[in-house]
């Protein structure tokens, strides 16, 4: 009987070391990828510093096993879990942060593009069309019950579960009439929209659409669904917009999956994704997945083409709309990771939500093509009310608008989501945009900030 006891003790602790090694296998290169990159875009990109970000972004128990090293002389950020799992992350200037995955960081490093050219001084010119003073004509909101928003935004009653909002902006008609930020960040600071990255990716499409350049319902100009006789040919620019796409893609950020394999351990996102199967009728199932989005960001690529991709984004949208604090970082192989990582001031983010509040138009010129902001804003047939282009929408589950997510914001309002909290919400009837940007590792009661918020106006 000892025996029989002892073989199974010994059974038991080779099958934990076994599923321990495999979970460091897979889990340690995700942690070091996460500090190394989070780390260093912080550092390089936001010219925050190395004890804040380690202190707010990484003090998860999880995160903490890791060791990281910042080289200012090469400008990156070192990871690695007891000398295991090694990750690297280099800044070049003009590009951002990136990954060093799959291709030697001698490759990544010899990479040319063409970059926008720098921006011209704009200190003089008033916002929203340049970075100069802030005209604050006569309020058209209820000033103390505005101020009362704010308060209640930043206030933090239960600091056991804290929301930590960084900056939160509010435009009304063109004009911004609140601007509040938290100690230690300011109106120069540029913080990470993470997953707002995908409302960016989509009105970069909306501009090659508006070019002729592209169409959203033919198929995805993507090389690897090329032939007729593969299921995916039959996936089309809008089901990529609408989260419709079918492909087998998992957005699990809590273990190994599609989306931490794709955004910690590939050079090629977007081709990373392409090459997975289908799971269901492209437009039959909503899922949502940054995978689609990566793909979209390059279909960008190979629509405009190498030589002129890197500008492209900058010159057509972020560059147009006055946004030039904005960062997009690329992958390894220089294409924007397009559902992700950009980054960009509270206020360069509320200029990108008063385009869509706009209808497109940004100083009299129409960027997004005729129509686009409302289909952007349509449900895709699918989501049951809550996803248009890359938009997360408040629209409701029927023509009533029940169900909706916010039930103290009209049925209109439509916005960018990113991880911990980061929006840019918009509503049309009420020609209000509203950025919130933070750390909120909690969840915390939206809703009634959008009903105080609402209640000034």
């Amino acid at each position: 009987m000892k025996k029989i006891i002892l073989r199974f003790a010994i059974a038991a602790l080779l099958l934990g070391l076994s599923y321990g090694v495999y979970y460091a296998w897979v889990s340690f290169p995700i942690i070091t990828g996460y500090n190394a990159k989070i780390l260093a875009s912080s550092v390089f990109v936001a010219q925050r510093s190395p004890a804040q970000v380690t202190a707010e972004e990484l003090n998860d128990p999880l995160l903490q096993l890791a060791s990281n090293h910042i080289n200012y002389t090469d400008s990156s950020v070192t990871s690695s879990i007891w000398g295991m799992a090694t990750q690297k992350a280099i800044y070049r200037k003009g590009l951002g942060v990136c990954l060093v995955n799959e291709l030697s960081e001698g490759d990544i490093r010899s990479q040319r593009f063409n970059l926008p050219e720098p921006v011209a001084d704009t200190a003089t010119t008033a916002w929203p069309y340049g970075y100069g003073p802030i005209k604050n004509e006569s309020l058209t909101a209820n000033a103390n019950a505005l101020a009362q928003a704010l308060d209640f935004i930043f206030n933090e009653p239960d600091t056991a579960h804290p929301k930590r909002t960084r900056a939160l902006l509010i435009v009304h008609d063109g004009k911004l009439v609140a601007e509040r930020y938290a100690a230690g960040f300011s109106a120069h600071t540029k913080l990470l929209g993470w997953s707002m990255t995908k409302s960016v990716t989509s009105a970069c499409i909306g501009r090659l659409v508006q070019q002729g350049k592209l169409g959203v319902a033919a198929p995805a100009p993507v090389p690897e669904w090329m032939l007729p006789v593969d299921a995916r040919h039959r996936i089309s620019l809008q089901h990529l917009l609408q989260q419709t796409s079918g492909l087998d893609f998992e957005e699990n950020y809590g273990k190994n999956s599609s989306a931490t394999r794709m955004l910690f351990r590939k050079a090629d996102m977007g081709a990373y994704t392409a090459s997975l199967p289908l799971r269901s009728k492209p437009g039959s199932e909503w899922y949502y997945s940054s995978g689609n989005s990566n793909i979209l960001s390059r279909i960008v690529r190979h629509t405009v083409g190498d030589a002129n991709y890197h500008r492209f984004v900058y010159d057509s949208l972020l560059y147009a709309i006055g946004m030039y604090s904005a960062v997009i970082e690329p992958d390894a192989n220089g294409t924007f990771v397009g559902s992700s990582y950009m980054y960009a001031t509270a206020r360069d983010w509320a200029k990108f939500g008063w385009l869509y509040c706009n209808d497109g138009i940004w100083n009299g010129q129409r960027l997004l093509p005729d129509g686009w902001v409302k289909a952007t804003a349509t449900p895709a047939a699918a989501s049951r009310g809550q996803y248009g282009y890359q938009f997360w929408l408040n629209a409701g589950t029927d023509a009533a608008g029940s169900n909706r997510k916010y039930p103290s914001a009209p049925t209109d309002m439509f916005w960018a989501d990113g991880y911990e909290g980061q929006f840019v919400a918009i509503i049309p009837s009420k020609k209000l945009v509203i950025v919130r940007l933070g750390l909120s590792k909690h969840p915390w009661d939206e809703d009634a900030m959008f009903k105080a918020i609402l209640k000034a106006f």
